[in-house]
């Protein structure tokens, strides 16, 4: 599905909102002063489905937010939505050249924009999204912990994110962060599982997208709690010889440069 707004539709459309703008004169002549505030908008919107297979051309003028006149390819008229809008729709279906303009925008704007998108890589561009699976606490339960899945940075944004326990899809436990815009044409999203790991467990984050030729799977083994303690201590002990090491060293090269240079015998005499 896409969307656009009209840019330079040509002088009909142009004389269109002349004649809304000369209504809403007409119209305001005859009642109190406006606010000093107000908004009038008018929009184009292309939808699209499957492609180009199907296009709806959708126009709409907005008074301060509220639609008063729209016109829809589906129906092929100009449709007052207030009574401010019934002398433009009015006006608007009388006249040939406005409504033909109107009934072949699905064409000349939306097919034609689709086109000029298709080749400025706008339409069919993906982006590969990066996987990243991490532990961390969870205050469930004494042993709960939660898996972190975060996949970042693909486009489009339709995507299916699965949690496997040894090959089992896990469906109780997961839960989702909404889809999140980067700013850049790119989407990203955290999908979390509850879990209580054994030794051996492997858990896989499997992730399907249209960018990717198969699903991408990433995996994350539950280590027992000897290794956890020998790969702590072992990072224990390195943090600590580091912190020994480096006042030592510093030390020592004062040391060296306070150190007076050893003259030749001959220099002395």
């Amino acid at each position: 599905m896409g969307a656009g707004r009209i840019l330079g539709a040509g002088s009909r459309w142009a004389g269109a909102l002349l004649v809304t703008l000369t209504v809403l004169r007409t119209h305001l002549a005859h009642c109190t002063e406006p606010r000093e505030h107000f908004l009038l908008q008018s929009k184009g919107d292309c939808l699209y489905t499957n492609g180009t297979g199907r296009v709806r051309f959708l126009y709409r003028d907005i008074w301060d937010r509220q639609p008063y006149v729209h016109f829809d390819s589906d129906v092929g008229l100009y449709v007052a939505d207030t009574e401010l809008g019934r002398p433009s729709a009015e006006h608007w279906n009388k006249d040939p050249a406005i409504l033909a303009d109107a009934r072949a925008a699905v064409d000349t704007f939306c097919r034609h924009n689709y086109g000029v998108a298709q080749t400025g890589k706008v339409v069919g561009r993906t982006v590969q999204p990066k996987v990243k699976v991490s532990p961390t606490a969870s205050g469930s339960g004494p042993h709960s912990h939660l898996l972190v899945c975060s996949v970042t940075g693909f486009y489009p944004s339709g995507i299916e994110i699965k949690w496997f326990r040894n090959g089992q899809e896990q469906t109780a436990g997961v839960v989702s962060t909404e889809l999140l815009q980067n700013g850049d044409w790119t989407f990203q999203i955290l999908v979390m599982l509850e879990m209580s790991p054994r030794r051996g467990d492997v858990y896989t984050c499997q992730v399907e997208h249209i960018s990717l030729r198969g699903p991408l799977s990433l995996n994350w083994e539950a280590q027992s709690d000897a290794a956890r303690s020998k790969m702590l201590t072992g990072i224990g002990g390195f943090v600590l010889g580091l912190i020994f090491l480096v006042p030592g060293l510093l030390i020592y090269m004062k040391n060296k440069k306070g150190r007076p240079i050893p003259q030749p015998a001959g220099l002395l005499s």
